[in-house]
């Protein structure tokens, strides 16, 4: 362990002393509320900072413990005119839900009919990944599925990454870049590109490897783990932890924009380290609260309000 993580661990922990003294003299009991479990989404969303309010969701292939395929042929999903014959298996069926045969369904399909449809397939074709919907906010996944949702105007945006890692051994992937070339024929052919007004919509698609890295002290993991993806240079670069992320899009994002993201990635479940989701695993009805998010630690990691936040939220 690093100097500057000790000096950092000790402020921490004054910090935390000194914040139970607070909610003591608050509420008599030295016991503050520290997880998901003793805090609803109701009392989350009537105390949380602004900062926690930015209009952005995240569609991902796979649970954070869990893989995401690579498809090595992708016939039987029905892609329009396929880029190639690999893709990844979230990608795949997401478009063979949403764009098969180059049609839009006929009626307007839920969020809930979108991924239960993904996870059909995907289970059908034997893959036992579940995909699920992460968002800053909560969303009525009973409501029509949209990438850009009909009110946001305004210019859009869409930054697609694929990476294959060619001459990789092990780790070379086949279908990244069809990938890339197959949801950008569904974004400029059904989500229709225009400029005015001052509202922007911005896609963010990364299609590759991801991987799972020990928490950077942050604390905000429940299983100790931060996810991360692999850049075509990370022996020499690093990894891109869900932290960096975090900083680069979401603290990045203006208001006013709305952000939608799609991860078809291993380990990518709650990469972007939003505090709602939804897991398209047969159980799951409504989008809640992430049980596996310390909420705490996530407020006071990303906004330095965690006094200020709790202070309001009890009486």
């Amino acid at each position: 362990m690093g100097f500057f993580n000790k000096l950092k661990q000790q402020a921490t922990a004054q910090l935390q002393a000194e914040f139970e003294k607070q909610v003591a003299s608050l509420t008599g009991s030295s016991s503050p509320p520290t997880s998901t479990n003793q805090m609803t989404s109701e009392q989350f969303e009537k105390s949380k900072p602004d900062e926690l309010r930015k209009d952005i969701r995240m569609i991902s292939g796979c649970a954070d413990h869990q893989t995401s395929a690579d498809v090595s042929n992708v016939s039987s999903f029905q892609l329009p005119d396929p880029a190639g014959k690999a893709g990844g298996a979230l990608t795949s069926t997401l478009l063979k839900v949403l764009y098969a045969d180059e049609r839009v369904p006929d009626d307007d399909l839920s969020f809930t009919e979108v991924l239960t449809s993904v996870r059909g397939y995907l289970s059908g074709g034997g893959y036992t990944q579940i995909p699920q919907l992460s968002s800053m906010n909560p969303i009525d996944v009973g409501k029509k599925f949209d990438l850009v949702p009909d009110t946001s105007e305004g210019v859009k945006r869409a930054v697609m990454i694929g990476i294959n890692y060619v001459g990789d051994s092990p780790g070379e992937l086949a279908g990244c870049w069809n990938d890339v070339l197959n949801m950008k024929k569904y974004i400029m052919n059904v989500v229709i590109i225009y400029s005015h007004y001052t509202q922007t919509a911005v896609s963010v698609t990364k299609i590759g490897h991801g991987t799972k890295l020990r928490d950077d002290d942050h604390g905000e993991e429940a299983d100790g783990y931060d996810e991360a993806l692999c850049p075509r240079d990370f022996a020499s670069a690093g990894m891109i932890r869900d932290d960096d992320l975090y900083d680069i899009l979401v603290k990045g994002c203006p208001a006013g924009v709305h952000m939608v993201s799609l991860m078809d990635c291993c380990h990518s479940g709650t990469i972007m380290d939003l505090p709602y989701v939804f897991k398209a695993d047969g159980e799951q009805t409504e989008m809640t609260l992430d049980p596996d998010l310390n909420l705490d630690a996530f407020i006071q990691q990303i906004t330095g309000q965690l006094m200020d936040m709790l202070k309001r939220f009890l009486p």
